[in-house]
């Protein structure tokens, strides 16, 4: 990278709970207060994790771990995260406790009622204790907490999401991503040359592994580069370097800022996803357009406008700000984790056959 900078990575608060659940589980099964734990990430490597404290509370076991973000500026950093074990005569239970948020509103990854704990991380934590007690004839109530999380979460976007009393548990990956914007652009520049000194001519560009793993899924398009938010600065650049067109490859939660003119969709500059989105609505002649505003996710505002004109306006958008950032062949592609392609711009198909 041109800063010389290799950015330390962190790991995610689903990593976290998954650690001080596992390490509460060893003491329940063995008696051990271990000083640190292996717990394995969805991609199927394992990190190792220090723990803080392990304990006995009451009938419970508990264990803490403390959050390190590495060089990503989160809000989480330093945060303790808290796992309480109860043994119990069957499976293995999970629940939030103190500053783990509730679902308020349909349509995020758990349902109304239930704690703030994604389903990756769940399954993280889960697999972590029952590895604990393999060898054991008892299950475990598990509870994750996090002192003061219910005060850090109102620097989120968690009480509009409709996620109130803490933070979420998160993480697809268990790692956190450095997100410094000098050392992300500074990548997605040599990313970008080097794919033009290969040859190509079409820039695929993608926010990050949703993006990727859609492209090839869908389209077979094996080489792409991910921007993270900074869809207008992997613009800039493939106009910069020389390319005749580039395809943008997002998932709907990012790429309907772009309808707005929104370059950098990092939720720190702009949001807009649901104002966007309504806009398009009441163009579309949608009559009860307001209520889009009112969405936890995209997820759920797509819900009540799949069956409208409002996608086609918002793609004709989209193509407008592409069309006005660079002078090149751009296009466009919108799809959901739930619902698969959703939208292309006019120019789409024809990219995807010069790739």
């Amino acid at each position: 990278m041109k800063s010389a900078k290799f950015l330390k990575k962190g790991i995610t608060t689903g990593t976290c709970a998954a650690a001080a659940a596992k390490a509460a589980a060893i003491y329940l099964a063995t008696g051990e207060k271990v000083k640190n734990v292996t717990v394995t990430l969805p991609s199927g490597y394992c990190v190792s994790v220090d723990t803080e404290k392990v304990e006995m509370a009451g009938d419970a076991v508990a264990a803490s771990v403390i959050k390190y973000s590495g060089d990503d500026p989160d809000i989480t950093d330093g945060v303790t995260v808290c796992a309480s074990l109860t043994k119990t005569d069957g499976a293995i239970t999970i629940d939030g406790g103190e500053g783990v948020g509730r679902v308020t509103k349909d349509g995020l990854d758990r349902a109304v009622g239930e704690a703030a704990i994604n389903s990756v991380p769940r399954a993280m934590i889960r697999d972590a204790v029952a590895e604990a007690l393999s060898e054991c004839d008892f299950g475990a109530d598990i509870v994750i907490s996090v002192p003061n999380g219910e005060e850090i979460a109102k620097k989120t976007f968690n009480p509009r999401l409709g996620i109130e009393g803490g933070i979420s548990i998160l993480g697809t990956s268990g790692i956190v991503e450095p997100m410094s914007q000098k050392a992300l652009t500074d990548t997605i520049y040599l990313e970008l040359k080097t794919a033009r000194a290969e040859g190509r001519k079409v820039a695929v560009i993608v926010p990050g592994n949703y993006g990727a793993d859609f492209a090839l899924k869908e389209f077979g398009i094996q080489k792409t580069v991910q921007c993270s938010n900074f869809i207008g600065d992997a613009l800039d650049y493939a106009s910069d370097l020389g390319f005749t067109g580039v395809l943008v490859i997002s998932h709907m939660g990012k790429l309907v800022k772009l309808g707005s003119g929104i370059m950098n969709t990092h939720s720190a500059y702009a949001d807009g996803r649901m104002e966007t989105l309504a806009l398009c609505a009441a163009l579309a002649g949608v009559r009860d357009f307001q209520k889009i505003l009112d969405c936890p996710t995209t997820d759920a505002a797509y819900e009540l406008v799949r069956d409208t004109k409002t996608i086609a306006v918002l793609m004709d958008r989209i193509d407008m700000y592409l069309k006005r950032r660079v002078n090149l062949k751009t296009a466009a592609v919108m799809f959901s984790n739930k619902y698969g392609l959703i939208g292309k711009t006019k120019d789409a198909d024809a990219l995807l056959r010069e790739i």
